[in-house]
């Protein structure tokens, strides 16, 4: 008797930071556009045009409506945490919707699976933290902007990168689903920017802190 291996969707994501839920959003609605191997996705890519209000509300809506709650929950109050949480919860119910068809077509086929974007639940049943990445290089290739380079990382589902300026404290500015190139905008000319990296994931949640890199903004 064969004994086909099945594999199931991992639901990580929703112990991501709600920044890195956008990031996600993201690299899923990128990779199951015109991914023939998923036709009937329950939950909508995009809008439809015209709108068709018996379809439920797309990921790309939801994930505007999280990218915006997660910019207002800053420096906000009660309410804005709420409406943050809320966004989240929204989200969340999209992905699911989609993991569980997801899985459902492509659960004895791994590398079907994981052309969807979707991460799988690991079959190893030890405890194994990531490994810390490494930056690589940082490119200023336009103005106001950095290029920070990394080494990818097995099983990372994320990265998250901080920035210093001199001693001051780090500051968390982006989170990225890949790792060899994250841009980092609006930073000041002229300026140098000490910064750092660390994958998220694993079974401790997230890796250490890389070695710092620094360069100067033009």
């Amino acid at each position: 008797m064969t004994n086909t291996k099945l594999s199931r969707v991992s639901l990580g994501y929703k112990s991501l930071p709600p920044t890195m839920v956008v990031a996600f959003l993201g690299w899923v609605i990128k990779c199951l556009t015109g991914n023939v191997a998923f036709p009937n996705l329950p939950v909508p890519l995009a809008p439809a045009v015209p709108p068709d209000p018996t379809k439920p509300v797309d990921l790309t809506t939801r994930m505007l409506a999280l990218q915006a709650a997660n910019k207002d929950v800053v420096g906000g109050g009660t309410a804005q945490t709420a409406a943050r949480d809320a966004a989240l919860e929204f989200a969340f119910e999209g992905l699911d919707a989609n993991a569980f068809y997801v899985q459902t077509i492509a659960r004895t086929n791994l590398p079907l699976l994981l052309t969807s974007g979707y991460q799988a639940v690991s079959t190893n049943r030890g405890q194994v933290p990531l490994a810390t990445p490494s930056i690589t290089g940082i490119d200023n290739d336009v103005s106001t902007q950095l290029d920070v380079h990394l080494t990818p990382i097995a099983n990372a589902v994320g990265y998250e990168v901080q920035i210093c300026i001199g001693t001051g404290v780090w500051t968390t500015v982006m989170f990225s689903t890949q790792a060899r190139t994250i841009t980092l905008t609006g930073l000041t000319t002229g300026t140098v920017y000490q910064v750092q990296a660390r994958a998220l994931g694993g079974s401790t949640g997230q890796s250490d802190w890389s070695m710092p890199g620094s360069s100067m903004v033009d």
